[in-house]
Protein backbone atom coordinates (compact mmCIF):
# COMPACT_ATOMS: atom_id res chain seq x y z
CA UNK A 1 0.00 0.00 0.00
CA UNK A 2 1.00 3.53 -0.88
CA UNK A 3 0.20 6.61 1.14
CA UNK A 4 -0.38 10.25 -0.31
CA UNK A 5 -1.49 13.01 1.67
CA UNK A 6 -3.92 10.85 3.32
CA UNK A 7 -5.11 8.99 -0.13
CA UNK A 8 -4.55 5.31 0.14
CA UNK A 9 -3.68 3.45 -3.18
CA UNK A 10 -4.61 -0.59 -3.72
CA UNK A 11 -1.49 -1.32 -5.92
CA UNK A 12 -1.29 -5.38 -5.00
CA UNK A 13 -3.07 -5.83 -8.29
CA UNK A 14 -2.00 -2.57 -10.82
CA UNK A 15 1.43 -1.46 -12.53
CA UNK A 16 3.66 0.89 -11.04
CA UNK A 17 2.99 2.89 -13.20
CA UNK A 18 -0.50 2.51 -12.73
CA UNK A 19 -0.26 3.60 -9.51
CA UNK A 20 1.83 6.34 -9.90
CA UNK A 21 -1.01 8.15 -12.62
CA UNK A 22 -3.60 7.66 -9.80
CA UNK A 23 -1.74 9.24 -7.57
CA UNK A 24 -1.15 11.58 -10.73
CA UNK A 25 -4.63 12.21 -10.86
CA UNK A 26 -5.47 12.68 -7.23
CA UNK A 27 -3.24 15.28 -6.67
CA UNK A 28 -4.70 17.16 -9.54
CA UNK A 29 -7.97 17.17 -7.94
CA UNK A 30 -6.92 18.76 -5.56
CA UNK A 31 -5.38 21.24 -6.80
CA UNK A 32 -8.64 21.66 -8.98
CA UNK A 33 -6.31 21.29 -11.74
CA UNK A 34 -6.78 21.57 -15.29
CA UNK A 35 -8.37 24.72 -14.13
CA UNK A 36 -11.55 25.32 -16.20
CA UNK A 37 -11.51 26.59 -19.62
CA UNK A 38 -12.09 30.67 -19.60
CA UNK A 39 -10.71 31.86 -23.20
CA UNK A 40 -13.81 32.42 -25.47
CA UNK A 41 -14.05 30.04 -28.56
CA UNK A 42 -13.13 32.07 -31.93
CA UNK A 43 -13.71 31.36 -35.15
CA UNK A 44 -12.63 32.92 -38.48
CA UNK A 45 -14.90 35.07 -40.98
CA UNK A 46 -15.22 31.87 -42.81
CA UNK A 47 -16.06 29.70 -39.79
CA UNK A 48 -13.10 27.43 -39.46
CA UNK A 49 -11.95 26.63 -36.02
CA UNK A 50 -9.06 29.38 -34.51
CA UNK A 51 -6.95 27.59 -31.79
CA UNK A 52 -5.71 29.91 -28.91
CA UNK A 53 -2.15 28.75 -28.84
CA UNK A 54 -0.52 26.79 -31.35
CA UNK A 55 2.74 25.09 -30.44
CA UNK A 56 5.40 24.26 -33.01
CA UNK A 57 7.80 21.85 -31.70
CA UNK A 58 6.78 18.54 -29.22
CA UNK A 59 9.99 17.82 -27.49
CA UNK A 60 10.70 18.69 -23.98
CA UNK A 61 9.98 22.56 -23.91
CA UNK A 62 6.67 21.94 -26.22
CA UNK A 63 5.32 19.80 -24.26
CA UNK A 64 5.95 21.59 -20.71
CA UNK A 65 4.57 24.57 -22.63
CA UNK A 66 0.94 22.96 -23.61
CA UNK A 67 0.58 21.17 -19.93
CA UNK A 68 1.27 24.39 -18.13
CA UNK A 69 -1.63 26.06 -20.84
CA UNK A 70 -3.81 23.25 -19.70
CA UNK A 71 -2.93 23.15 -16.53
CA UNK A 72 -3.91 27.01 -16.61
CA UNK A 73 -7.48 26.59 -18.43
CA UNK A 74 -5.95 27.36 -21.98
CA UNK A 75 -7.51 24.28 -23.71
CA UNK A 76 -7.72 24.91 -27.28
CA UNK A 77 -4.03 23.88 -28.16
CA UNK A 78 -2.25 22.58 -31.20
CA UNK A 79 0.71 21.08 -30.95
CA UNK A 80 2.62 20.59 -34.02
CA UNK A 81 5.80 18.91 -34.29
CA UNK A 82 6.91 17.46 -37.95
CA UNK A 83 8.66 14.38 -36.56
CA UNK A 84 7.07 10.72 -36.02
CA UNK A 85 5.57 10.11 -32.53
CA UNK A 86 8.32 9.29 -29.94
CA UNK A 87 11.26 10.95 -32.45
CA UNK A 88 10.40 14.66 -31.00
CA UNK A 89 13.28 16.71 -29.80
CA UNK A 90 16.98 15.39 -30.16
CA UNK A 91 16.63 12.46 -27.56
CA UNK A 92 16.38 9.46 -30.15
CA UNK A 93 18.23 11.30 -33.40
CA UNK A 94 20.83 13.51 -33.12
CA UNK A 95 21.46 13.34 -29.73
CA UNK A 96 24.60 10.87 -29.23
CA UNK A 97 25.14 11.01 -25.62
CA UNK A 98 24.89 7.26 -23.74
CA UNK A 99 23.06 9.56 -20.48
CA UNK A 100 21.79 13.03 -19.52
CA UNK A 101 24.57 15.67 -18.19
CA UNK A 102 21.76 16.96 -15.76
CA UNK A 103 21.50 15.29 -12.16
CA UNK A 104 19.08 12.82 -11.94
CA UNK A 105 16.89 13.99 -8.94
CA UNK A 106 15.71 17.36 -10.98
CA UNK A 107 12.17 18.01 -11.12
CA UNK A 108 12.63 19.17 -14.79
CA UNK A 109 9.22 20.02 -16.88
CA UNK A 110 6.89 18.21 -13.69
CA UNK A 111 5.70 21.69 -13.26
CA UNK A 112 5.61 21.13 -9.57
CA UNK A 113 3.74 18.14 -9.48
CA UNK A 114 5.68 15.86 -7.37
CA UNK A 115 4.12 12.52 -9.21
CA UNK A 116 5.16 14.13 -12.57
CA UNK A 117 8.72 14.18 -12.15
CA UNK A 118 10.79 11.59 -13.59
CA UNK A 119 12.02 10.35 -10.08
CA UNK A 120 8.40 9.29 -9.85
CA UNK A 121 8.46 7.46 -13.20
CA UNK A 122 11.12 5.70 -12.67
CA UNK A 123 10.80 4.74 -8.81
CA UNK A 124 7.36 3.37 -10.03
CA UNK A 125 8.96 0.63 -12.13
CA UNK A 126 11.78 0.29 -10.97
CA UNK A 127 11.60 1.00 -7.17
CA UNK A 128 13.53 3.31 -4.77
CA UNK A 129 16.85 1.43 -4.25
CA UNK A 130 17.49 1.05 -8.43
CA UNK A 131 16.98 4.81 -7.99
CA UNK A 132 19.95 5.00 -5.40
CA UNK A 133 21.68 3.22 -7.70
CA UNK A 134 21.29 4.83 -10.87
CA UNK A 135 23.93 7.10 -11.97
CA UNK A 136 22.51 9.91 -14.96
CA UNK A 137 19.41 8.94 -16.60
CA UNK A 138 20.08 6.76 -19.89
CA UNK A 139 18.98 9.05 -22.75
CA UNK A 140 16.43 6.65 -24.16
CA UNK A 141 14.88 5.99 -20.74
CA UNK A 142 14.45 10.15 -20.70
CA UNK A 143 12.44 9.80 -23.97
CA UNK A 144 9.99 7.14 -22.72
CA UNK A 145 9.54 9.75 -19.92
CA UNK A 146 8.58 12.33 -22.39
CA UNK A 147 6.24 10.04 -24.28
CA UNK A 148 4.37 9.09 -20.85
CA UNK A 149 4.60 12.73 -19.56
CA UNK A 150 3.11 13.31 -23.11
CA UNK A 151 0.10 10.75 -22.24
CA UNK A 152 -0.86 11.37 -18.92
CA UNK A 153 -0.55 15.07 -19.17
CA UNK A 154 -2.93 14.60 -22.17
CA UNK A 155 -1.06 16.98 -24.79
CA UNK A 156 -2.77 17.05 -28.02
CA UNK A 157 0.34 16.57 -30.45
CA UNK A 158 -0.35 16.51 -33.96
CA UNK A 159 2.74 14.42 -35.55
CA UNK A 160 4.03 15.11 -39.23
CA UNK A 161 3.43 18.37 -38.93
CA UNK A 162 5.77 20.73 -41.03
CA UNK A 163 5.10 24.39 -40.85
CA UNK A 164 6.09 25.70 -43.74
CA UNK A 165 5.01 29.53 -43.64
CA UNK A 166 3.91 31.52 -40.35
CA UNK A 167 1.39 34.29 -41.92
CA UNK A 168 -0.45 37.46 -40.08
CA UNK A 169 -3.79 38.34 -40.61
CA UNK A 170 -6.54 40.44 -40.08
CA UNK A 171 -8.50 40.35 -37.01
CA UNK A 172 -5.49 39.44 -34.40
CA UNK A 173 -5.27 35.84 -36.26
CA UNK A 174 -1.95 33.79 -37.17
CA UNK A 175 -1.97 31.46 -39.89
CA UNK A 176 0.40 29.02 -40.38
CA UNK A 177 0.55 27.25 -43.86
CA UNK A 178 1.41 23.34 -43.49
CA UNK A 179 3.80 21.79 -45.82
CA UNK A 180 0.82 19.09 -46.51
CA UNK A 181 -2.60 19.33 -44.63
CA UNK A 182 -4.85 22.50 -44.51
CA UNK A 183 -3.90 25.81 -42.65
CA UNK A 184 -3.50 26.21 -38.77
CA UNK A 185 -5.55 28.78 -37.39
CA UNK A 186 -4.28 30.47 -33.58
CA UNK A 187 -4.16 33.52 -31.78
CA UNK A 188 -1.10 32.90 -30.80
CA UNK A 189 2.14 31.23 -31.45
CA UNK A 190 4.83 29.38 -29.59
CA UNK A 191 7.90 28.46 -31.01
CA UNK A 192 9.24 25.68 -29.12
CA UNK A 193 11.54 24.47 -31.30
CA UNK A 194 14.86 23.67 -30.30
CA UNK A 195 18.59 25.36 -30.29
CA UNK A 196 18.47 25.97 -33.81
CA UNK A 197 14.96 26.99 -33.82
CA UNK A 198 15.27 30.64 -34.82
CA UNK A 199 18.24 29.87 -37.73
CA UNK A 200 20.51 26.85 -37.80
CA UNK A 201 23.46 24.30 -37.19
CA UNK A 202 26.85 26.34 -37.64
CA UNK A 203 29.92 25.03 -39.73
CA UNK A 204 32.55 27.41 -41.20
CA UNK A 205 32.76 28.94 -44.39
CA UNK A 206 35.84 26.88 -45.47
CA UNK A 207 33.70 23.78 -44.82
CA UNK A 208 30.97 24.95 -47.61
CA UNK A 209 33.16 24.38 -50.59
CA UNK A 210 33.78 20.70 -49.77
CA UNK A 211 32.19 18.39 -51.36
CA UNK A 212 28.98 16.87 -48.63
CA UNK A 213 29.78 13.47 -48.63
CA UNK A 214 33.08 14.19 -46.50
CA UNK A 215 31.43 16.19 -43.77
CA UNK A 216 28.45 16.66 -41.43
CA UNK A 217 27.12 18.67 -38.51
CA UNK A 218 26.86 16.91 -35.41
CA UNK A 219 23.14 17.95 -35.53
CA UNK A 220 22.64 15.86 -38.84
CA UNK A 221 21.48 12.22 -38.97
CA UNK A 222 25.25 10.36 -39.29
CA UNK A 223 25.60 6.78 -41.03
CA UNK A 224 28.19 5.93 -38.34
CA UNK A 225 28.16 2.14 -39.74
CA UNK A 226 29.87 3.28 -42.82
CA UNK A 227 32.96 5.03 -40.79
CA UNK A 228 34.34 1.63 -40.04
CA UNK A 229 37.24 1.62 -40.40
CA UNK A 230 37.65 5.19 -41.70
CA UNK A 231 39.77 8.28 -40.54
CA UNK A 232 37.37 10.15 -38.54
CA UNK A 233 38.02 13.68 -37.53
CA UNK A 234 35.85 15.92 -35.19
CA UNK A 235 36.20 19.44 -35.12
CA UNK A 236 35.16 21.02 -31.59
CA UNK A 237 35.41 20.16 -27.94
CA UNK A 238 31.72 20.27 -25.83
CA UNK A 239 29.76 17.29 -25.59
CA UNK A 240 28.37 16.82 -28.58
CA UNK A 241 31.98 16.42 -29.72
CA UNK A 242 32.48 14.15 -27.36
CA UNK A 243 29.65 12.27 -28.35
CA UNK A 244 30.16 11.99 -31.44
CA UNK A 245 33.85 11.57 -31.29
CA UNK A 246 32.50 8.07 -29.04
CA UNK A 247 30.01 6.89 -31.20
CA UNK A 248 32.05 7.39 -34.66
CA UNK A 249 34.93 5.06 -32.31
CA UNK A 250 32.29 2.42 -31.23
CA UNK A 251 31.29 1.86 -34.88
CA UNK A 252 34.59 1.05 -35.36
CA UNK A 253 36.68 3.86 -36.91
CA UNK A 254 40.10 3.14 -37.64
CA UNK A 255 41.04 6.68 -36.04
CA UNK A 256 40.09 9.64 -34.45
CA UNK A 257 41.66 13.03 -34.27
CA UNK A 258 39.61 15.73 -32.01
CA UNK A 259 40.55 19.38 -33.42
CA UNK A 260 40.16 21.92 -30.44
CA UNK A 261 41.26 25.82 -31.09
CA UNK A 262 41.68 25.78 -27.27
CA UNK A 263 45.04 25.37 -25.33
CA UNK A 264 43.33 22.71 -22.97
CA UNK A 265 40.13 22.07 -22.39
CA UNK A 266 37.19 23.77 -20.03
CA UNK A 267 36.90 22.37 -16.98
CA UNK A 268 34.14 24.22 -14.87
CA UNK A 269 30.78 24.56 -15.70
CA UNK A 270 30.46 28.20 -14.58
CA UNK A 271 26.01 28.61 -14.58
CA UNK A 272 25.86 25.04 -12.79
CA UNK A 273 28.16 26.43 -10.52
CA UNK A 274 25.90 29.39 -9.48
CA UNK A 275 22.66 27.32 -10.41
CA UNK A 276 19.81 29.00 -7.82
CA UNK A 277 16.05 30.14 -7.58
CA UNK A 278 17.44 33.65 -7.99
CA UNK A 279 18.81 33.12 -11.18
CA UNK A 280 15.94 31.41 -12.42
CA UNK A 281 13.69 34.17 -11.45
CA UNK A 282 16.09 37.13 -11.06
CA UNK A 283 18.45 37.14 -14.04
CA UNK A 284 15.10 38.47 -16.43
CA UNK A 285 15.34 41.24 -13.88
CA UNK A 286 18.89 42.54 -14.76
CA UNK A 287 19.47 45.73 -16.47
CA UNK A 288 20.64 45.05 -19.79
CA UNK A 289 24.43 45.45 -19.58
CA UNK A 290 24.41 42.76 -16.92
CA UNK A 291 22.20 39.88 -18.69
CA UNK A 292 24.84 40.29 -21.68
CA UNK A 293 28.03 40.11 -18.63
CA UNK A 294 26.41 37.62 -17.45
CA UNK A 295 26.09 35.36 -20.91
CA UNK A 296 29.63 36.85 -21.91
CA UNK A 297 31.66 35.42 -19.45
CA UNK A 298 29.45 32.14 -19.15
CA UNK A 299 30.08 31.83 -23.16
CA UNK A 300 33.93 32.93 -23.16
CA UNK A 301 34.37 30.33 -20.06
CA UNK A 302 32.75 27.58 -21.94
CA UNK A 303 30.60 24.50 -20.71
CA UNK A 304 33.13 21.70 -20.63
CA UNK A 305 32.41 18.13 -22.03
CA UNK A 306 30.30 15.77 -19.25
CA UNK A 307 33.52 13.48 -17.62
CA UNK A 308 31.63 10.70 -18.62
CA UNK A 309 31.50 11.60 -22.08
CA UNK A 310 35.55 12.90 -22.72
CA UNK A 311 36.96 9.58 -21.14
CA UNK A 312 34.17 7.35 -23.35
CA UNK A 313 36.59 8.91 -26.24
CA UNK A 314 39.76 8.57 -24.27
CA UNK A 315 39.44 5.43 -23.54
CA UNK A 316 40.04 4.42 -27.17
CA UNK A 317 44.04 4.35 -28.04
CA UNK A 318 43.29 5.35 -31.90
CA UNK A 319 41.72 8.20 -30.51
CA UNK A 320 43.95 11.71 -30.18
CA UNK A 321 43.28 14.79 -29.08
CA UNK A 322 44.70 18.01 -30.87
CA UNK A 323 44.89 21.21 -28.56
CA UNK A 324 45.89 24.29 -29.97
CA UNK A 325 44.34 23.34 -33.29
CA UNK A 326 42.05 25.37 -34.98
CA UNK A 327 41.18 24.09 -38.31
CA UNK A 328 42.25 26.77 -40.64
CA UNK A 329 41.13 24.81 -43.84
CA UNK A 330 40.02 21.97 -45.51
CA UNK A 331 40.75 20.66 -48.74
CA UNK A 332 40.15 17.57 -50.71
CA UNK A 333 42.93 15.59 -51.64
CA UNK A 334 43.40 12.01 -53.49
CA UNK A 335 39.64 10.95 -52.02
CA UNK A 336 40.41 12.06 -48.46
CA UNK A 337 40.45 15.47 -46.52
CA UNK A 338 42.95 17.05 -45.50
CA UNK A 339 42.37 19.32 -42.58
CA UNK A 340 44.87 22.06 -41.98
CA UNK A 341 45.93 23.65 -38.36
CA UNK A 342 48.76 25.24 -37.09
CA UNK A 343 50.40 22.53 -35.54
CA UNK A 344 50.05 20.49 -38.73
CA UNK A 345 48.06 19.09 -41.42
CA UNK A 346 45.93 15.64 -41.02
CA UNK A 347 44.27 13.25 -43.27
CA UNK A 348 40.78 11.84 -42.52
CA UNK A 349 37.60 10.63 -44.70
CA UNK A 350 35.32 11.88 -42.84
CA UNK A 351 35.01 15.24 -40.49
CA UNK A 352 32.27 16.01 -38.07
CA UNK A 353 31.47 19.88 -37.29
CA UNK A 354 30.56 19.82 -33.70
CA UNK A 355 30.21 23.86 -33.60
CA UNK A 356 26.95 24.67 -32.33
CA UNK A 357 23.91 26.63 -33.55
CA UNK A 358 23.49 30.46 -34.72
CA UNK A 359 20.30 32.26 -35.10
CA UNK A 360 20.00 33.21 -38.78
CA UNK A 361 16.47 34.02 -39.07
CA UNK A 362 16.78 34.45 -42.91
CA UNK A 363 17.80 30.97 -43.25
CA UNK A 364 14.12 29.88 -41.52
CA UNK A 365 11.96 30.21 -44.71
CA UNK A 366 8.73 29.49 -42.14
CA UNK A 367 9.79 32.61 -40.69
CA UNK A 368 10.21 34.89 -44.24
CA UNK A 369 7.21 37.31 -43.01
CA UNK A 370 8.16 37.89 -40.13
CA UNK A 371 11.95 37.60 -40.20
CA UNK A 372 12.56 41.34 -41.13
CA UNK A 373 10.26 42.93 -37.95
CA UNK A 374 11.62 41.30 -34.91
CA UNK A 375 14.16 43.34 -33.20
CA UNK A 376 17.28 41.94 -32.05
CA UNK A 377 19.86 42.88 -29.63
CA UNK A 378 22.54 44.11 -31.74
CA UNK A 379 19.58 46.18 -32.89
CA UNK A 380 19.13 48.21 -29.61
CA UNK A 381 22.32 47.25 -27.55
CA UNK A 382 26.32 48.06 -27.51
CA UNK A 383 28.39 46.29 -25.69
CA UNK A 384 30.82 47.52 -23.55
CA UNK A 385 34.43 47.20 -25.26
CA UNK A 386 36.00 43.43 -24.98
CA UNK A 387 32.08 41.42 -24.13
CA UNK A 388 31.61 42.12 -28.32
CA UNK A 389 29.68 38.56 -29.22
CA UNK A 390 27.95 37.52 -32.51
CA UNK A 391 26.08 35.39 -31.00
CA UNK A 392 24.91 37.28 -28.01
CA UNK A 393 23.89 40.17 -30.66
CA UNK A 394 22.00 38.02 -32.70
CA UNK A 395 19.72 37.28 -29.94
CA UNK A 396 15.94 38.23 -30.22
CA UNK A 397 14.96 40.73 -27.99
CA UNK A 398 11.97 39.53 -26.33
CA UNK A 399 9.30 40.68 -24.28
CA UNK A 400 8.67 39.15 -20.65
CA UNK A 401 5.92 36.90 -22.34
CA UNK A 402 8.75 35.72 -24.62
CA UNK A 403 7.23 37.18 -27.65
CA UNK A 404 8.78 38.62 -30.09
CA UNK A 405 9.68 42.79 -30.17
CA UNK A 406 9.31 44.68 -33.57
CA UNK A 407 12.12 45.95 -34.74
CA UNK A 408 10.26 49.30 -36.28
CA UNK A 409 7.05 49.54 -34.05
CA UNK A 410 4.00 49.60 -35.79
CA UNK A 411 5.45 47.52 -38.90
CA UNK A 412 4.70 44.10 -37.50
CA UNK A 413 2.26 43.95 -34.56
CA UNK A 414 1.89 40.31 -34.48
CA UNK A 415 4.95 39.76 -33.02
CA UNK A 416 3.59 40.40 -29.87
CA UNK A 417 1.44 37.44 -30.36
CA UNK A 418 4.26 35.08 -31.40
CA UNK A 419 6.50 34.15 -28.35
CA UNK A 420 10.00 32.11 -28.23
CA UNK A 421 10.28 29.35 -25.97
CA UNK A 422 13.47 28.14 -27.08
CA UNK A 423 17.00 28.30 -26.48
CA UNK A 424 17.94 31.49 -28.42
CA UNK A 425 15.41 33.28 -25.51
CA UNK A 426 18.59 32.46 -22.70
CA UNK A 427 19.54 35.88 -23.64
CA UNK A 428 16.37 37.93 -22.57
CA UNK A 429 15.03 35.77 -19.95
CA UNK A 430 17.94 33.11 -19.05
CA UNK A 431 18.67 29.50 -19.33
CA UNK A 432 14.74 28.59 -18.72
CA UNK A 433 14.01 27.11 -22.72
CA UNK A 434 16.41 25.18 -23.90
CA UNK A 435 17.35 22.71 -20.34
CA UNK A 436 15.94 20.69 -17.97
CA UNK A 437 16.58 22.41 -14.54
CA UNK A 438 14.19 25.50 -14.94
CA UNK A 439 11.93 24.05 -17.71
CA UNK A 440 9.08 24.12 -15.35
CA UNK A 441 9.69 27.70 -14.48
CA UNK A 442 9.95 28.95 -18.06
CA UNK A 443 6.63 27.42 -19.18
CA UNK A 444 4.87 28.86 -16.11
CA UNK A 445 6.17 32.46 -17.27
CA UNK A 446 4.78 31.86 -20.93
CA UNK A 447 1.95 30.35 -19.53
CA UNK A 448 0.71 33.00 -17.53
CA UNK A 449 2.19 35.42 -20.07
CA UNK A 450 -0.72 33.93 -22.66
CA UNK A 451 -3.15 34.07 -19.96
CA UNK A 452 -2.88 37.45 -19.30
CA UNK A 453 -2.57 38.97 -22.72
CA UNK A 454 -5.95 36.74 -24.06
CA UNK A 455 -7.44 37.79 -20.72
CA UNK A 456 -7.12 41.73 -21.96
CA UNK A 457 -7.65 40.70 -25.08
CA UNK A 458 -11.10 39.32 -25.11
CA UNK A 459 -12.19 42.02 -21.87
CA UNK A 460 -15.57 43.08 -23.59
CA UNK A 461 -16.61 39.54 -23.36
CA UNK A 462 -15.86 38.62 -19.99
CA UNK A 463 -16.89 42.26 -18.49
CA UNK A 464 -20.47 40.50 -20.81
CA UNK A 465 -20.12 37.74 -18.62
CA UNK A 466 -19.31 39.80 -15.11
CA UNK A 467 -23.46 41.29 -16.55
CA UNK A 468 -25.05 38.59 -16.89
CA UNK A 469 -24.23 36.00 -14.82
CA UNK A 470 -27.24 35.72 -12.76
CA UNK A 471 -26.81 32.92 -10.19
CA UNK A 472 -28.54 34.02 -6.87
CA UNK A 473 -26.49 32.88 -3.75
CA UNK A 474 -29.19 34.17 -1.70
CA UNK A 475 -32.59 32.61 -2.31
CA UNK A 476 -35.08 35.32 -0.25
CA UNK A 477 -36.39 33.05 2.51
CA UNK A 478 -33.01 33.23 4.67
CA UNK A 479 -34.85 35.81 6.95
CA UNK A 480 -37.81 35.59 8.43
CA UNK A 481 -40.55 38.25 7.20
CA UNK A 482 -40.78 39.60 11.32
CA UNK A 483 -37.48 40.52 11.64
CA UNK A 484 -36.96 42.33 8.29
CA UNK A 485 -38.19 46.44 7.48
CA UNK A 486 -37.93 48.16 4.57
Amino acid sequence: MARNGGATYAGAALSGLTVLEQRLRQDLEWLELPAKPWVPERAAPDGRPVADVAIVGAGMAGLAAAAALRLDGVDRLRVLDRAAEGQEGPWVSYARMETLRSPKGLAGPALGLPALTFRAFFEAQHGAAAWEALGKIPRGMWMDYLNWYRRVMAVPVENGADVALIRPREGGLIVLEMCTGPEVLCRRLVLASGRDGLGGHFVPEMARRVDRRFWAHSREEIDFAALRGKRVGVVGAGASAMDNAATALEAGAASLDLFVRRAELPRINKFTGIGSQGVVHGFAGLPDEWKWRFLHYAGSAQTPPPRDSTMRVSRHPHARLHLSSPVTGVREVDGALRVETPRGAFTVDFLIFATGFKVALDERPELALIAPHIRLWRDRFTPAAGQESEELAFSPDLAPDFSFQEKVPGECPALARIHAFNYPATLSHGKLTGDIPAISAGAKRLSRGIARSLFVEDRETHFERLVAFDTPELLGDEWPARGVSA
